[in-house]
């Protein structure tokens, strides 16, 4: 991580952009206060189509689109309201359906919908563009960013301790001695042994960082992102997500040594980030603005201006 003194802006690595518009994602919006039943025709007010009622042990209610794609409205037992829970999950996605995403997520809102502490947000990356190589990058690069990218994002501890664990460092240390080359070996390094048929609840699935997605549904999944309704917010966790992918699949190497966390400087060092992972100019504006706004410190110089550094310093001599 860049550590001079100097404006963040000047970063202008753009590379993994073009990489990133082209995964295919899906996302899981947990909410209460809204019958399943509800949720549907209010997606439906978006996205058009026909609302059925799928049953199964969810509960589920799906909008059938148009375009023959399911959104869900599913319920979840680990939501504080036990009766009026939607877990929204989307169809598979394309960059350009942000948009329809972010008013989908505006209509159910309107709905009556919204979130608390027993929501979260899930956003899931096609695992089909990924090797094992790739896949490895992913974890070291976010084991390296991991203590920030919790702070940044505002992960409470209970949900860290549960839901969204940290890398498992015994499964790191498997991916460093191993050294996977192909994704049987790198199912023994997740589950530590060839686990031919996962179950669907096996324990690793809670993990920030979710690899278990992989031979569940094909996906790697990011668990951590606190739940919201608000629309700019879902769209700057998809964005994020989808360039840490990128970044994964472009890059050659990954160091996972973990990063001290420094929360004075944490919105230098994560703007750094961001910039590092493609996330540059206008377009990635308001994401910029999202996924920073819970740090401390300046987004562009580490240790302040110059101008006020040789204050500080003349005031101390």
């Amino acid at each position: 991580m860049t550590t001079t003194n100097t404006a963040a802006d000047t970063h202008t690595n753009a590379s993994h952009t073009p990489t990133m518009k082209t995964i295919e994602y899906g996302v899981e919006i947990e909410t209460v206060g809204i019958a399943r039943e509800a949720a549907a025709h209010a997606i439906q007010t978006v996205v058009g189509g026909t609302v059925r009622y799928a049953g199964t042990y969810y509960d589920t209610w799906e909008c059938v689109a148009p375009d023959g794609r399911i959104w869900k409205a599913m319920a979840d037992s680990s939501l504080s309201d036990r009766q009026r829970n939607a877990e929204i999950v989307s169809p598979i996605l394309r960059y350009e359906d942000i948009e329809t995403l972010q008013n989908v997520v505006r209509a159910v809102r309107k709905a009556g919908a919204r979130c608390d502490d027993s929501c979260g947000i899930h956003v899931h990356c096609n695992g089909a563009r990924f090797d094992a190589a790739a896949v490895t990058r992913f974890v070291r690069k976010f084991n390296q960013q991991e203590e920030l990218i919790m702070h940044a994002l505002g992960v409470c501890q209970r949900r860290r301790s549960s839901f969204c664990k940290d890398v498992d460092q015994g499964f790191l240390a498997r991916l460093d001695r191993d050294k996977p080359r192909t994704m049987d070996e790198l199912n023994v390094a997740w589950y530590g042994y060839h686990n031919v048929r996962p179950a669907h609840y096996d324990n690793t699935r809670y993990r920030a960082l979710n690899l278990h997605a992989l031979w569940q549904k094909g996906t790697i999944e990011l668990r951590l992102f606190e739940a919201t309704l608000h629309a700019g917010k879902v769209k700057a966790y998809v964005q994020f997500a989808l360039a840490m992918a990128a970044k994964a699949i472009d890059s050659k190497s990954a160091n996972s040594k973990r990063r001290t966390l420094n929360t004075a400087t944490s919105k230098y060092d994560f703007r750094v980030v961001l910039l590092g992972l493609g996330l540059v100019g206008d377009e990635f504006k308001t994401a910029r603005l999202h996924l920073l706004s819970r740090l401390e410190g300046s987004a562009a110089w580490k240790h302040g201006r110059p101008a006020q550094q040789q204050q500080q310093q003349q005031e101390a001599a």
